[in-house]
């Protein structure tokens, strides 16, 4: 399972011109699920999204984790990332998920990231979706529960 995340000050998606999901101080995750991901995979990159540490403490060192900072956090379901660019100039698309199981282990990860107490938004997966980011940092990072 993959998941680029920002450090946001609000982020919004939308399907249609109509919202779909939007937070305000928190965190923006783009998930990727591929074919070998487990529910322990879930657990394990909710747990680490919702306690990591990149948000600021009052000396200016990232130290606080999107639960210390009662943030919110937005996942956007992005087959994408399980693109493997090596190869030719197209992407290959092999490594990710049928759409079934993705979809249901997005919705096993949207549902670790609220039992554990954060606001959670989403999009709508399989969508065509617009996202909008005020990213503040900018802070990204890429997470991949197999490395």
């Amino acid at each position: 399972m993959k998941a680029l995340l920002q450090r946001v000050d609000r982020a919004g998606v939308s399907v249609d011109g109509k919202i779909t999901g939007e937070i305000g101080k928190g965190l923006c995750v783009f998930l990727g699920v591929v074919h070998e991901d487990t529910d322990k995979d879930v657990k394990w990159l909710a747990d680490k999204i919702v306690n990591l540490r990149i948000f600021e403490d009052v000396s200016g060192k990232m130290n606080r984790s999107v639960i210390d900072e009662n943030g919110e956090v937005l996942v956007v379901s992005q087959f994408t990332l399980c693109g493997d660019c090596k190869k030719g100039r197209r992407p290959s698309w092999t490594n990710a998920a049928e759409p079934t199981f993705a979809n249901s282990m997005y919705e096993k990860f949207v549902n670790e990231i609220e039992t554990k107490g954060v606001r959670t938004e989403t999009g709508v997966f399989q969508a065509h979706m617009k996202v909008e980011i005020c990213n503040d940092g900018p802070v990204t990072l890429m997470i991949d529960s197999r490395e």
